[in-house]
């Protein structure tokens, strides 16, 4: 702690004198994150070797020094920009010497501020030159406000730290010199080595007092945030020792009255729990010792809530708590079939998995299934069918945007409000040990430094490990093997390999028109008419309307798109109800677009015109099948190949294989060759702000790219999928069943597709394939020749006569050259 001088006897030594340019010349001692102002005694410690040579010197010859600090380690030579602008001229006391004898230390009085200008030596110390900093005040009125505000705010900080001599302080605010008493202050105060050298840089006494003010006005801040907090924590402190009085006060009371000890009739009532729950062993052992360490602790203890919170989940966790599955085959699937219209597959998979528990009992694990497939289709809803099939419990977590780890396997005791996971929270909530189990919106799943939670999911959908799950709050094993889990998905891609390699996958492709409108008649009118208040009003929907709300206004693979537009109908119908006029009963396609505006999607947006360069593709997305049109255009230029439209890798690979199988087959087209040199080919894909990857449009790409060369125009009547490869094989893709029931959803009934994907028509509605007119072809000629109509003949005239000025111009330059060639 600095010192006010007065303190010690430094008058002997006498400060430097300057020469004629005054300047002067002195010893310099360099500090290491210290700061002596001038007028104040400041305790040193010196561990350099040059300091230890420049104070020894000073004490002998009874000189001053100038205390300057380096900015850096100086390792070679010494110069000025090493050096802090500003040091001190200090007088040195006697030294004493460290136990060890490497470091020394020393008191100082600082004199003033010094401003080096030259090294004139480096060894054994370092000689300075120096120059006298002025102290100067540049606004009078101004310092003086200043000075009143520092030893405001001195006193305050006084009076807050209650570390400083009352008479020190009164010394303090005796001295009228502003420039002595920013000194004494800031020596005087906690400050940070970097503040105290800014104040020690500081060119102005008005600078320095304004520092010192703002510097002092913090630490009072932080000195009312500490005070306030001190006397809160006393106050806590008062008041929990007044509790336990309390409480104590309390239990003799209570024992004289003859009522007991209210925390061990806690306790019996956990050891009575433990008793009358079945249990299994381990647990019952487990919850033993935790209701013996309960009963050892006195009742304020900060564990005691905890250990009561643990024991309240391990005795309210249902270990032997099952329901019977209703086995009866028909019940289910007559359940299955009144909650949800269509999806056979899943229905066949829930019978058969009634069927085998029919025979082979608790033998059989239950199913880990995953229902994928675009939004609104009925995954969730099905999982809660599934339930009151089965007659069980039906519980849901949603995974979407989960990226802590903890979540599925929960918190350790150790950390303070610690929780089990998402799987054994759900579990209590079901009260039995085999509920269906829904983990909505798997592929949302997220990972991030907490870990990933994907991982700690294989152990709960792994049927040979789930016996045995492992919660990090429990630190118990819970059997998770009865539990039937069904995971939800719009698209499995985001899933690792391990965790999609657990699921027994199941696809829910979008719907066909007809089973919307059957849909939409058995369950989603009379659940939004009832939610409306409409159910006696006599309100119907008739089929066109249906067809009209399904193709103009929804345009998705599911029905929550259309359901919303029905309750949309229904609000209006309601509001005319509730104002006492004539409502609308009967509606119909007219009374569709008064209530719902003009239709949301136009029949415009396929291309219904045979045209040159232009065809349609089949595409399948997480929301479905959709339609995708290509355009090609053919501009003169050099050759080169521009492709728009936000296309992938994949995607751009196929429209280059497209091309190679184009100028491949040149000739069987009739294409010259100088065509490819001498025109640009633009490929673009509309919707533009929408990605678009994958190899399934390589027919589509090389038709487009065919008529635009041969200026064939495209049957707009038909769309196609499938991938192309440089000898014009057409490969297999998938998406089959969306992609025909997009086609079909845009009234075009003829499509193209891979002969290999022949054995996928099974998936496709009996009612699609009725209505639509599939080929299946093999190679790229089969394509060409069932959808590129013959060049009009004006056309073929244009080529032809092209053709023939090309020739005559090949045959004039043959001649020219044979001419050349017998001249020579």
């Amino acid at each position: 702690m600095a010192q006010t001088s007065g303190i010690g006897d430094f008058t002997s030594i006498k400060n430097a004198q300057p020469d004629e340019n005054g300047i002067i010349e002195l010893v310099a001692l360099p500090l290491h994150k210290q700061v002596v102002f001038p007028g104040v005694i400041s305790a040193l410690t010196i561990a350099s070797a040059i300091g230890q040579e420049a104070a020894t010197y000073a004490q002998q010859t009874r000189v001053t020094l100038l205390g300057i600090t380096p900015k850096e380690m100086i390792t070679g030579r010494l110069e000025l920009k090493h050096l802090a602008p500003i040091g001190t001229e200090l007088a040195i006391g006697p030294c004493t010497t460290s136990a060890d004898g490497q470091t020394l230390f020393s008191l100082v009085e600082g004199r003033r501020r010094l401003k080096p200008v030259e090294i004139i030596q480096q060894a054994p110390f370092w000689v300075i030159k120096a120059s006298i900093a002025s102290e100067t005040i540049v606004d009078a009125d101004k310092a003086s406000a200043l000075q009143q505000a520092v030893l405001d705010l001195f006193s305050h900080h006084a009076d807050l730290s209650d570390e400083l001599n009352p008479e020190i302080i009164e010394h303090i605010k005796a001295i009228q010199n502003p420039a002595r008493l920013t000194d004494t202050i800031a020596a005087m105060l906690p400050l940070s080595f970097e503040e105290q050298q800014a104040l020690l840089e500081a060119k102005t006494v008005d600078e320095r007092l304004e520092q010192l003010a703002m510097a002092l006005g913090k630490l009072v801040n932080e000195l009312e945030i500490r005070k306030e907090f001190n006397n809160r924590l006393q106050q806590e402190m008062v008041r929990s020792q007044r509790e336990v009085y309390l409480r104590e006060q309390m239990r003799l009371i209570q024992s004289e009255l003859g009522e007991g000890d209210i925390f061990q009739q806690e306790i019996n009532e956990l050891y009575e729990r433990i008793t009358n729950t079945e249990l299994p062993e381990n647990v019952r052992k487990q919850a033993t010792k935790e209701v013996a360490r309960l009963a050892m602790m006195p009742p304020m203890a900060p564990e005691v809530s905890i250990i009561r919170t643990y024991l309240d989940w391990l005795l309210d966790l249902p270990w032997h708590t099952f329901t019977e599955d209703n086995l009866d085959i028909q019940h289910v699937q007559s359940v299955l079939d009144t909650d949800h219209y269509g999806l056979p597959k899943v229905k066949e998979r829930i019978l058969e998995h009634i069927a085998v528990r029919k025979l082979a009992g608790e033998r059989m694990k239950s199913p880990i299934l995953c229902f994928v497939g675009p939004p609104g289709v009925g995954k969730t809803s099905m999982g809660r069918s599934i339930a009151r099939a089965l007659g069980r419990k039906f519980v849901r977590i949603s995974l979407g945007g989960i990226r802590d780890e903890s979540e599925i396997r929960g918190h350790r005791r150790t950390y303070v409000g610690a929780l089990p996971g998402r799987i054994i929270q759900a579990i209590r909530q079901a009260g039995t040990t085999n509920p269906v189990f829904m983990l909505d919106e798997i592929d949302k799943l997220g990972m991030d430094f907490r870990g990933d939670p994907s991982a700690a999911l294989l152990e709960v959908l792994d049927p040979e490990q789930n016996n045995a799950f492992s919660d990090h709050y429990l630190e118990i094993p819970f059997d998770l093997s009865k539990v039937m889990f069904i995971a939800t998905a719009n698209d499995l891609d985001t899933l690792s390999a391990a965790l999609e390699d657990r699921l027994e996958v199941i696809e829910f492709s979008g719907y066909t028109e007809e089973e919307k409108i059957e849909i939409a008649r058995r369950h989603l009118i009379p659940k939004q008419i009832a939610a409306h208040g409409l159910d006696k009003r006599g309100v119907t929907f008739i089929e066109a309307v249906l067809k009209k709300m399904i193709q103009e206004y929804t345009y998705e693979g599911g029905v929550r798109n259309l359901e919303r537009e029905i309750a949309n109908v229904c609000r209006k119908i309601a509001r005319q109800v509730a104002e006492g006029i004539k409502y609308t009963k009967r509606i119909t396609p007219k009374k569709v677009e008064t209530f719902l505006g003009p239709p949301y999607f136009l029949p415009n947006r396929v291309n219904r015109e045979n045209s040159i360069g232009i065809a349609t593709g089949l595409v399948w997305t997480t929301g479905g099948g959709d339609i995708q049109t290509i355009e090609i255009s053919l501009v003169p230029g050099k050759g080169n190949l521009t492709l728009t439209g936000q296309l992938g890798d994949v995607l751009q690979e196929s429209a280059q294989a497209a091309y190679s199988y184009m100028r491949t087959r040149a000739n069987d087209f009739d294409v010259p060759h100088d065509d490819f040199e001498n025109y640009d080919i633009h490929i673009h894909m509309p919707e533009g702000a929408v990605p678009k990857d994958g190899p399934s449009a390589g027919i589509t790409l090389a038709a487009a790219i065919i008529s635009a060369f041969t200026e064939r125009p495209i049957r707009s009547d038909w769309a196609m999928t499938g991938e192309i490869t440089l000898r014009g094989l057409v490969l297999p893709v998938g998406g089959i069943k969306e992609k025909v029931l997009a086609a079909r959803r845009n009234h075009i009934k003829n499509v193209i597709l891979p002969a290999d994907n022949r054995k996928e028509q099974v998936d496709i509605p009996k009612e699609a394939l009725d209505d639509m007119n599939i080929l299946f072809v093999d190679n790229m000629q089969q394509v060409i020749d069932t959808v590129l109509e013959d060049a009009p003949e004006e056309r073929q005239r244009d080529r032809e006569a092209r053709e023939r000025q090309m020739n005559e111009a090949a045959e004039d330059g043959t001649a020219g050259v044979e001419e050349g060639a017998a001249d020579s």
